[in-house]
């Protein structure tokens, strides 16, 4: 007796069959795949790690090469401040949401400080963006011109001025970190929440404004991975402890007194049942 003299249909005798072996297959795979499946943590942890990585990375990159400046290729000093605030703008608006794009050991300070991160992933972003800076110079060493990679000490290395004395410069680069930190701890306040559509615009701005500043008397780094990786690549490393001394313990001081004397947390206030009634009470209805 053939399926038609048993009153089923051929066709979806096959269509069930489809359905039934798709069903399998896809069983067969998720079992494949468990084997290889992690945690959402621990991915949500590795996209953290190539965030603050590459995002390192873009802003070295973008940021050293806008330093460059010979007599083939002129530059100024405000182009040069310019270009590291749109190079983190650019940063922070690709992993921004990814990692919160710290960029930047003494922001992460400041973040472990403010409890935005754990002590194990403050550990790994540092190494990161220790990483990512290496790489972003590595890759001005291999595509730029030799010529403008050899003015001075080394391109984008960060040396104070010579009028400067080393107090001074430890104490701008103190100053200018702190202020950043402040910046950073704003917009992680609790009250400040709502307002975060245009972070990565403020930031660049911030950046921009402070190097501008003290940039023609130290550089204006307030970042040691920016600082360390232009001197271990050109083996310079004159003066460097001063951006690693200033920022990071300008960023531990300065993010502990404004968690203590500033920070607040939203309380909201709990509606009762009677508020929610005037509440409704006192919308016209049409």
């Amino acid at each position: 007796m053939n399926l038609e003299q048993q009153g089923m249909d051929p066709q979806g005798v096959e269509n069930q069959q489809e359905i039934v072996q798709a069903a399998e297959g896809e069983q067969q795979l998720q079992s494949c795949c468990k084997v290889f499946k992690m945690k959402g943590s621990t991915l949500d942890k590795i996209s953290a790690f190539l965030g603050e990585l590459i995002g390192t990375g873009i802003l070295v990159f973008l940021g050293c090469m806008g330093c460059v400046k010979t007599d083939l290729f002129p530059n100024n000093h405000l182009q040069i401040v310019l270009n590291f605030g749109f190079a983190v703008l650019i940063a922070i608006q690709c992993f921004g949401c990814v990692s919160g794009a710290h960029l930047n050991p003494a922001v992460t300070v400041a973040a472990y400080i403010y409890e935005m991160v754990t002590l194990r992933m403050a550990f790994a972003y540092f190494a990161a963006q220790m990483l990512g800076a290496f790489i972003g110079y590595g890759l001005l060493m291999v595509l730029l011109p030799s010529p403008t990679l050899t003015v001075g000490a080394g391109l984008c290395v960060t040396l104070p001025h010579t009028s400067v004395t080393t107090g001074q410069a430890l104490g701008i680069e103190f100053v200018i970190t702190s202020i950043l930190v402040i910046v950073c701890c704003g917009v992680w306040d609790p009250r400040n929440s709502k307002f975060h559509d245009s972070v990565g615009i403020r930031f660049g701005l911030a950046i921009a404004c402070l190097a501008c500043a003290a940039g023609p008397f130290t550089g204006g780094s307030m970042n040691p991975a920016r600082s360390f990786a232009p001197a271990l690549w050109n083996k310079h490393f004159e003066s460097n402890w001063i951006y690693w001394l200033a920022p990071l313990s300008s960023s531990a001081i300065t993010a502990y007194a404004y968690k203590v004397v500033f920070r607040r947390e939203v309380v909201e206030a709990e509606i009762t049942s009677n508020e929610k009634l005037r509440q409704l009470e006192d919308v016209q209805l049409s």
